[in-house]
């Protein structure tokens, strides 16, 4: 509206300089001289001129030209004279902006202003317009409104400059934040308030959230929150919901936020019949064991959508990329019951003609499409494309997988499949540290590379010269050594060990080992681990060696060649390496030293860790279960000392010393001897970080963990189990993976040593 006025008034005050300069008569223009042009290039202004040399002027085109300049937001004045058949027009630039700054701002930094404003064209460099300063105190005000800051207030000084340009300086006084202090439903009857608002995004936080936003209040959330009402109704059989209306309240001091929500519950209808309708593709049986709601259910729209989803996948399969399933409801008000009949479109068959590879930017092409189970040229198949998601995603150097599909332009039946694929770092450097009171700190060093020059293998070098141990390892992994994806690892490794400083029993152990891996697949979920490997271990004692070695060592020896066979079958349907939220990892382990080695023994476990999603914001329960067993054959005395178990710390029972759980020996130190049989059970809850959205390298956990070690399984008592709760944070860093716990031992005994703080870095989990 100011725009036209201010138009219309430079076309009024043009008009009548023009008449009192020029002639009131029409003349053929011979040339046209510009005036009063300063930064403006005198190209552009004839490129808006409607008007050139050679053509006819009249009173009529006068009024063009003033407003075709006007309109190019250039100038603040334009007058139009006459020197004989030459047009002179003369012009007043508006000024430049040569600079923005911002004062008082701390809630949104000065770039993120700037970028605001550039939006809506206001910019260093751009031409200044008076009005322009109204636009800008709106678009601000507006980015506070954004963050609930509703007493924001927005003062701007504008500041003339030589050769004609300004300064613009804004001042902000950002208040406070105005938080939601009720949100009230009314109409209600079938549920209460508190059920219906519990999942709302917006509300009053939980005690114990402390970086929640929930009480901030935004119409984008508000919007969200209604639509999660009208779900909560339609799935409870509510057809005929409706909401009547949405009151947003703000106190006069813009500090607290009320919002009512009026609604019209409607009856509860139930489902009468329900149909099946168009073209079968596949046996119309098929399909209707898909269903998800039948007749005599209560009508909920989630089982309509899951009915639709189901269908939309079956058909997928077999190579019907863009289905259509539209589910058509007949109401019958006075029997309050509602016939669905699902009209199947499965349109046309679809082939792959590409598939495409985008964010690979250290990773050949090779090491992801050796993971695809959808073949190029073959037809759309919607579960070998999710395989093919999950395969890549399940890679320990990829954060994140998306595929998107692509129709060919001017083919009907041909698409093309984009996958986008967001790597992490596939280096690791890991240290690992840990405290106790007996062993102090401890350190490790190692180099591991997940993606060798991008290759896809795996190449790690460790050296480790803490107190505890000495160790030097060189491990490679070639996860395709064939083409059908068998896999070869090779892994040498010596170490000396001086056990007292590992908080167990005193010892002096070197060892010289070399092994070979096989994996083979037999589905995609399910893999057999052939390991071959042979060791040579020497042992010395100490004077503070305990007896039961000093035993050991009598009857069997200290050096020893140890040829070792082992097998482990791995089922394994996690989305993810790192940080799986759903799925399952279970692994049967199998380890013999053969006969004709020194020392003859077996080691098996069995583990199985299962994640499963709460909710779809990333809250996840993570239950895992361990059992472990070991004994000698042959002429062996017991399971060697130093292939026993332990517990306690990272992996077992927090909030124990590592290695402090389980049986202790005989010297006066009673330091932990270990045992043959090991038993552990975790139950965590895992979340996102509430202060954040990026989530994919960072989250919190609360656990319980029970287990311990005995001597033999027919030491094994419930009594002995021991317990601790806690909370867990790990963090994927560029050095590799950090976790923390701060745990409490729940029943521990005289001589258990307990550790509220522990912390590991490297590891992966």
């Amino acid at each position: 509206m100011i725009f036209r006025v201010i138009k219309t008034l430079v076309l009024t005050s043009a008009l009548l300089l023009f008449a009192s300069n020029v002639q009131a008569v029409s003349f053929v223009i011979e040339d046209i001289e510009l005036e009063g042009l300063g930064r403006i290039e005198a190209g552009t202004v004839f490129t808006y001129l409607p008007i050139q040399v050679g053509d006819q002027f009249t009173d009529e085109r006068s009024a063009e030209i003033v407003g075709a300049l006007y309109d190019t937001g250039f100038f603040s004045d334009i007058t139009l004279r006459r020197r004989g058949d030459v047009l002179i027009v003369v012009l007043v630039e508006r000024p430049a902006i040569s600079d923005i700054t911002f004062d008082g701002n701390e809630d949104i930094s000065d770039e993120d202003l700037t970028e605001a404003l550039g939006s809506v064209e206001i910019a260093r460099g751009r031409v200044f317009n008076r009005s322009v300063l109204e636009r800008l105190e709106q678009e601000l005000t507006q980015q506070y409104l954004a963050r609930g800051k509703y007493s924001a207030r927005i003062e701007t000084k504008v500041t003339p400059l030589e050769r004609n340009r300004v300064d613009i300086t804004i001042d902000i006084t950002e208040g406070e934040v105005a938080t939601i202090k009720r949100v009230n439903v009314v109409g209600n009857q079938a549920f209460e308030e508190d059920e219906l608002t519990a999942d709302f995004a917006s509300g009053i936080p939980a005690w114990w959230a402390f970086f929640s936003s929930r009480d901030q209040y935004s119409q984008e959330k508000l919007t969200g929150d209604l639509e999660l009402l009208r779900t909560q109704y339609l799935d409870e059989g509510y057809l005929q919901f409706n909401i009547d209306s949405t009151q947003v309240a703000i106190t006069p001091d813009k500090q607290d936020i009320y919002i009512g929500i009026n609604i019209d519950e409607g009856e509860q209808y139930k489902v009468s019949d329900v149909q099946l309708a168009g073209t079968f593709i596949v046996p119309k049986n098929q399909l209707q064991r898909l269903l998800a709601i039948r007749p005599g259910d209560t009508f909920s729209r989630s089982r309509v959508i899951r009915t639709v989803d189901d269908i939309t996948r079956r058909l997928g399969r077999e190579g019907y990329a863009f289905v259509s399933i539209n589910p058509i409801p007949e109401i019958d008000e006075a029997s309050k019951e509602v016939s669905l009949t699902f009209f199947v479109d499965p349109g046309q068959r679809i082939y792959v003609r590409r598939i495409n590879i985008f964010g690979n930017t250290t990773t050949s092409d090779e090491v992801y499409r050796r993971e695809l189970r959808q073949i190029e040229g073959g037809w759309y198949d919607l579960t070998d494309i999710e395989l093919s998601r999950l395969r890549v995603q399940r890679l320990a150097y990829v954060e994140s997988v998306e595929v998107n599909t692509e129709r060919v332009p001017g083919v009907n039946d041909m698409v093309d499949l984009n996958v986008s694929i967001r790597e992490r770092l596939a280096g690791n450097f890991a240290i690992g540290a840990g405290y106790s009171q007996s062993q102090g700190l401890l350190f490790n060093l190692s180099v591991t590379q997940e993606n060798f020059l991008g290759t896809g293998r795996r190449v790690g070098v460790r050296f480790d010269n803490s107190d505890f141990n000495t160790v030097y390892s060189i491990s490679y992994t070639n996860p395709y050594y064939t083409i059908d994806g068998v896999s070869r690892g090779f892994n040498l490794n010596y170490s000396k060990t001086d056990a007292s400083e590992a908080n167990i029993s005193d010892y002096n152990a070197e060892q010289l080992g070399a092994d070979v891996v096989y994996g083979i697949p037999f589905s995609e979920y399910d893999t057999l681990q052939a390991t071959g490997g042979y060791q040579n271990v020497s042992i010395d004692t100490t004077v503070n060696t305990a007896d039961e070695i000093r035993d050991f060592l009598r009857d069997n020896g200290n050096a020893y060649n140890i040829y070792q066979l082992g097998g482990s079958l791995i089922h394994d349907t996690r989305n993810k390496t790192v940080f799986a939220d759903r799925g399952n990892l279970q692994q049967l382990n199998l380890e013999v030293a053969v006969p004709g080695s020194d020392l003859e023994y077996y080691r098996a476990d069995y583990s199985n860790q299962g994640y499963i999603p709460l909710t779809s914001s990333g809250l996840t329960l993570s239950l895992n279960g361990e059992v472990a067993y070991g004994n000698s054959f042959g002429g062996t005395t017991d399971l060697p000392f130093f292939e026993k178990y332990y517990g306690g710390g990272f992996g077992t029972v927090r909030g124990y010393a590592a290695n402090s759980l389980g049986p202790r020996d005989s010297t006066v130190f009673n330091d932990p001897l270990g045992g043959n049989f090991r038993v552990i059970s975790n139950i965590e809850l895992l979340f996102p970080p509430p202060f954040t959205e990026e989530a994919n390298n960072l989250r919190f956990g609360v656990f319980f963990d029970a287990g311990n070690v005995f001597a033999d399984v027919g030491a094994f008592d419930t009594s002995e189990i021991r317990t601790s709760v806690g909370v867990s944070t790990s963090w994927i860093t560029p050095v590799g993976a950090l976790t923390f716990s701060l745990a409490q031992a729940l029943n521990d005994q005289p001589g258990d040593e307990t550790e509220t703080f522990q912390f590991n870095i490297g590891t992966i989990f």
